[in-house]
């Protein structure tokens, strides 16, 4: 399953508040290695920003959640999500039905 994961710096009080969390997330982050079973396909920082964007394969929703759960400072979300042909043919499913039903035919 793919996952977009997103972030967004969580708020947190003051400047200095702000520098000390940079400084872990930096610690925690340079630390870790991704898991065997979560292959990263895109890893984007927006820029003049605190937050991102990270494409993911991954069989396993704890491991995902493992990951979103590492760094507080930050609000994750993971959303699985699909190719867009493979979306498009299942809506085309969807619509045909959906008019054989109001055809009378179904």
């Amino acid at each position: 399953m793919k996952y977009m994961i997103t972030w967004n710096e969580r708020p947190q009080g003051s400047p200095a508040d702000y520098e000390n969390a940079q400084k872990r997330i930096l610690e925690v982050f340079l630390q870790w290695q991704a898991p065997a079973n979560f292959k990263i396909e895109v890893f984007v920082v927006r820029v003049g920003d605190w937050g991102g964007y990270m494409l993911v394969d991954c069989d396993d929703p704890l491991t995902v959640h493992k990951i979103c759960s590492m760094l507080p400072s930050f609000v994750f979300e993971a959303r699985p999500v699909v190719p867009v042909m493979d979306a498009v043919r299942v809506e085309q499913e969807a619509i045909a039905f959906r008019d054989a039903i109001d055809a009378g035919t179904a």
